[in-house]
């Protein structure tokens, strides 16, 4: 039974290999130090946090995060350490909470590496303190203990780390919140929090951190969004998109049908997946939850399996260790022995956990095999058949498919990314050659050309699952250099105006963009949204920018940071195609810019992090088959709706 610790509460640890596990209501950052007896930290060695998350005997997350794991092994600290100060922190600069007070009391749990509860603690009582010392584990008369603690400091992680004997507190707390910025940048958005009363339960059979021979179940939740209001009339600039004129808490859409239930499964054998068996109060949103869930589940029964073998691996250098030391029995038959049973257990241990985790995999890809088809357009592959059948939609959807997502332990098993819409955050279409590239063409000028096809396909997808008239695209191409890949987007007359051109055609959008974010923002702030100029586009508007930054000058850039930062809260999004090599020249000063974009790459590249355990998955981008047209279809039937709507418009209308 788990001993809930009140401030002040010590009680003893029965095991030496622990987990501490970190529940919070948004991303924080947690790391640990290690002090001597009188706690006093010596150094930024002595330090474990994401910019440098392995010391002897402890492993902190890489990245922000709700929910993190730390793992912990005190036979493995050296003698000199008495004292595990387990710290946690709100990420500096990144648009999160600014203090503890205005978020749920995080908890901190210390568990057993197969689950078991040892003692848990809630901190509560903050206000204005940012970062805080959670709990310790400290070492008394050759035993381990924890001691709940909740100290907090207003003056941040340097003030912490100052206050624990450190001299190079400041510089420390800054590389830290460095690193977390750059983790927060390459993170998949976690979903909003789950809708209240939904009561549906993924189960992954392996057990995290444990021995797998006795692994245990985890359930672990989807991350379902709030049900979306219906469609609403033009204006709203809260969002970007249209105003609400609805009561805010009434709700107009049908209430939900009962989500599609499976088909009793034979003894013995899992249930038959069903897509659309997540909650929610439309069938997409119950295939966005699901979608959700299969992702996390594909996480989590991951972390699984490499805790799983971590622990193995573990255990097996600490038996050859033991064999090692003892130079009588370092050689001989006996030596022999030890050596070919630790192996043999590791061997073991290693198999058990990969037949959990090829269960686990085998659930998760019957259910894919179930949902792909059933996925509607906006979160649908390009090949998919419900292309075939395209209409101009009524409503914007809950979210975009961007690409797809897997794993090194099973390839073939892709989880859709799908990002909200409105867009939350713009995008970077990387041109640029990096690490996971090495597969991927050799010429600079093909990346080039592959990163403008994947922006024009995401622009296409946009276009389509929007009702016309409710988004309109915009394309700076300064030096024309990419008129093939804009080619479909132009002939289609699903741009707004031609791509602009030159220093000249880059200033006029620039402007106009600006101004129309500066125009909606007075006018929410004013609460005078009815007095927006009459040739005020409301719609949402999408600027891609190619090629960056040939053509910008200081003032441009200035504009296209301005347009990152405000643009999304009042519907201007961007969409950048650009080798950040090439903006070199400009220095530090995008780098916030950069940040503040999602990347995505033309072709396969490890570079994103799921918000759950961090893993680093492999993006493959959604792009249209080669011979296919259907994005000239899709594309073409947007466009003719967009012209029908602009001409119904022009039209006059006569009163009675």
């Amino acid at each position: 039974m788990m001993a809930e610790l009140v401030r002040g509460q010590n009680h003893p640890l029965p095991q030496t290999r622990l987990e501490i596990r970190i529940s919070a209501g948004n991303p924080i950052v947690a790391g640990a130090t290690l002090g001597d007896e009188r706690g006093t930290v010596h150094g930024a060695e002595w330090v474990a946090h994401p910019a440098s998350p392995q010391l002897a005997g402890i492993e902190v997350p890489k990245q922000a995060a709700a929910d993190h794991r730390l793992a912990v092994d005190l036979d493995a600290m050296p003698d000199h350490i008495h004292r595990v100060t387990v710290l946690l922190a709100l990420p500096a600069g990144v648009g999160g909470p600014a203090r503890f007070g205005v978020m749920a009391a995080p908890f901190v749990a210390v568990t057993g590496l197969d689950g078991t509860e040892i003692a848990g603690y809630t901190i509560t009582d903050l206000d204005s303190e940012s970062a805080v010392t959670a709990l310790e584990l400290y070492r008394r008369q050759g035993a381990w203990k924890v001691r709940a603690v909740g100290q907090g400091y207003a003056g941040g992680l340097a003030a912490m780390l100052h206050d624990q004997g450190l001299a190079e507190a400041t510089d420390l707390a800054a590389r830290i919140n460095e690193a977390v910025a750059r983790g927060m940048a390459r993170s998949v958005a976690q979903p909003p929090p789950r809708s209240e009363g939904d009561g549906r339960v993924r189960t992954s059979a392996a057990g995290v951190g444990a021995d797998p021979a006795a692994t245990t179940g985890v359930g672990a939740d989807p991350a379902p969004v709030q049900p979306q209001t219906p469609q609403q009339p033009q204006g709203a600039p809260a969002t970007g998109g249209p105003v609400n004129y609805e009561h805010p808490a009434r709700r107009t859409a049908a209430p939900p049908t009962p989500a599609p239930t499976a088909p009793p499964a034979a003894p013995g054998q899992p249930a038959q997946p069903v897509a659309g068996d997540a909650s929610g109060w439309t069938m997409d949103e119950r295939l966005y939850n699901q979608v959700w869930g299969m992702f996390e589940d594909l996480a989590r029964t991951t972390a699984a399996y490499r805790s799983a073998v971590d622990f193995a691996e573990s255990r097996m250098e600490q038996e050859l260790d033991r064999v090692l030391s003892d130079p009588r029995t370092r050689v001989g038959p006996a030596a022999d022995s030890a050596r070919a049973d630790a192996r043999a257990k590791h061997a073991d241990l290693v198999e058990q956990a990969r037949a959990a985790l090829d269960r686990d995999l085998a659930q998760l890809t019957a259910e894919a095999e179930v949902v792909e088809p059933a996925l509607p357009p906006a979160y649908a592959r390009w090949d998919s058949p419900v292309w075939q059948a395209y209409q101009v939609p009524m409503e914007i959807p809950m979210a975009l498919r961007v690409g797809d997502l897997h794993l090194p332990e099973r390839t073939d098993l892709r989880i859709p990314m799908l990002v909200r819409l409105p867009l939350e955050r713009g995008l970077w279409i990387d041109a640029g050659r990096s690490g996971g590239f090495d597969e991927g063409p050799a010429d600079s000028g093909e990346l080039r050309r592959l990163a403008a096809d994947a922006a024009v396909a995401i622009a296409a997808r946009l276009l389509a699952v929007y009702p016309a008239g409710e988004i309109a695209v915009h394309v700076i191409d300064p030096a024309g250099s990419a008129a093939g890949s804009f080619a479909p987007l132009v002939g289609s007359g699903a741009l707004a105006e031609p791509p602009a051109a030159g220093a000249q055609g880059v200033s006029s959008v620039l402007a106009a963009l600006t101004r129309r974010v500066d125009l909606v923002q007075m006018a929410v702030r004013s609460g005078a949204t009815d007095a927006l100029p009459p040739d005020l586009d409301t719609a949402e508007q999408l600027l891609i920018v190619h090629d960056f930054p040939h053509g910008f000058d200081d003032r441009a850039v200035t504009q296209l940071r301005y347009l990152a930062d405000e643009g999304p809260a009042v519907g201007v999004h961007l969409m950048m195609v650009a080798d950040r090599e090439d903006a070199r020249a400009y220095g530090p000063v995008l780098d916030p810019l950069w940040r503040s974009l999602l990347r995505l790459t033309p072709v396969a590249d490890d570079h994103l992090a799921d918000p759950w355990v961090g893993h680093a998955w492999t993006y493959e981008p959604s792009m249209v088959p080669r011979g296919s047209r259907v994005l000239d279809q899709v594309l073409g039937e947007a466009g003719r709706a967009a012209k029908a709507l602009k001409a119904a418009r022009a039209r006059p209308s006569y009163g009675n």
